[in-house]
């Protein structure tokens, strides 16, 4: 299913730009191969590296990566079965703090997106095309199923390029 960028918060259009693919399932395979490809490059030796003092560690921006797509496909869900309630946004520096990211090797990180992505690759696959356009309010921001499906890719792609331009130069 394509995507019209028009239908898109504001605030999420830069993600989705990221994303090359036009079939959802397709970028969010490759997005998922990609991202654990660099992650696997990463020696656990630079874990808690930190390109600026306030930034994240390449842990806790992988933990955000994980949290983020988790609550994005947990909005697909509700959306997709019609739930109209207006959800609540989240902040993410509250969430980073909880992570748990130190307590966590690289690889046990690889390990949970791995199964994360298959998991929301199950999900999206499970949804019909009526499903895919339906919408729901995030902080009264209305999205549908199928962009949040390329919000999860383009996020993951955007953390990717930043731990390439930031953390890995």
């Amino acid at each position: 299913m394509i995507l019209n960028l028009e239908t898109v918060p504001h605030f999420y259009k830069n993600y989705v730009k990221q994303v090359e693919e036009s079939d959802l399932l397709q970028a969010l395979r490759i997005s998922g191969h990609r991202a654990l490809e660099l992650l696997h490059s990463i020696p656990e030796n630079k874990a808690d590296f930190k390109y600026a003092p306030n930034k994240w560690t390449i842990r806790e921006l992988l933990c955000h990566a994980i949290d983020a797509e988790r609550i994005f496909a947990y909005r697909a869900l509700r959306f997709a079965r019609n739930d109209k309630t207006n959800l609540s946004s989240f902040e993410e520096n509250d969430y980073a703090t909880q992570a748990n990211a130190t307590g966590r090797s690289l690889q046990k990180i690889a390990m949970e997106m791995a199964h994360l992505r298959s998991s929301t690759i199950d999900l999206f696959e499970g949804f019909t095309p009526e499903m895919l356009i339906r919408k729901g309010l995030v902080n009264n921001n209305e999205l549908s199923v199928v962009a949040l499906g390329f919000i999860i890719a383009g996020h993951e792609t955007h953390h990717c390029q930043i731990l390439k331009e930031r953390y890995l130069p």
